[in-house]
């Protein structure tokens, strides 16, 4: 089974980079985040003509996280709790049915955090400490569960070509990168960094030339639970999307499990 993130940056705007993807790639299971619509304009006929299943939960103008899939959901829940002032789209879950049971599949858009300083970065480090509860809550279910997305995290200093650069951004803050690493220490897997230690990225700007000096950082993850992990079969940075014409500032990062849709 392939589960596939992709920060889309607009699925508007990028509905035919999504789509030839989609016949490109074929993930099972694909999140997206950015897509920067509300739910009833998101073009689900040209998706679900491709036989997808789509769930969004969507915001005018920003932010906005869908879900994918070949397989029909058993189970959809929007928003992350613990802060019922919240009404930024940023988490979607999708519960679908496999050869091990129930499978969970998350698609998260982190707050990104700056300018550090502001009130946007306590709201931030506020998010991931409420990502942290709710993830050690699906724990205790010791069920496969994928939480894939942009995090806006820079985890360690080889996902990025210049650490130097991003030393007072919310993306490597000391604060950020701590709490990156408490969400492993609940027993999530990095799945890019149990396959490979290469330097890797999955997101490079649209200023500065900087996909042609892979000027790049690593920010969309995977996290696998031990359960989901044990399945884990490769990981990989679709890095050749970011060629494409008018393509999104992130590229898809896709993993295998060794799972099948239920009967």
């Amino acid at each position: 089974m392939k589960i596939a993130t992709w920060n889309i940056n607009g699925v508007k705007a990028r509905i035919d980079n999504l789509l030839a993807w989609l016949e490109e790639s074929q993930p099972d299971i694909a999140c997206l985040q950015e897509i920067k619509s509300v739910d009833e304009n998101f073009p689900r006929l040209e998706i679900e003509a491709l036989g997808y299943h789509v769930e969004t939960h969507g915001q005018k103008g920003f932010n906005g996280v869908a879900i994918l899939s070949k397989l029909r959901f058993d189970e959809v829940n929007r928003r992350l709790p613990g802060d019922e002032t919240d009404e930024q789209s940023r988490f979607i879950e999708g519960v679908f049915s496999t050869s091990a049971g129930a499978l969970r599949v998350v698609s998260l858009y982190l707050p990104n955090g700056n300018p550090v300083g502001t009130e946007k970065f306590p709201y931030k480090l506020g998010w991931m400490e409420r990502l942290e509860r709710w993830t050690a809550g699906r724990l205790a279910l010791e069920e496969p569960l994928v939480l894939a997305g942009d995090y806006n995290v820079i985890a360690k200093p080889i996902d990025a070509k210049n650490p130097s650069a991003w030393v007072d951004d919310a993306l490597f803050q000391p604060e950020t990168r701590e709490a990156f690493r408490r969400l492993e220490w609940l027993g999530m897997t990095d799945a890019i960094r149990a396959v490979t230690d290469e330097q890797l990225f999955t997101f490079w700007d649209y200023q500065a030339g900087a996909w042609q000096k892979d000027n790049g950082i690593r920010i969309d993850h995977l996290l696998l639970s031990p359960e989901a992990g044990r399945h884990l079969s490769s990981a990989a940075v679709e890095k050749h999307v970011r060629a494409w014409e008018k393509p999104s500032d992130h590229v898809p990062v896709a993993i295998d499990l060794a799972l099948e849709a239920a009967a």
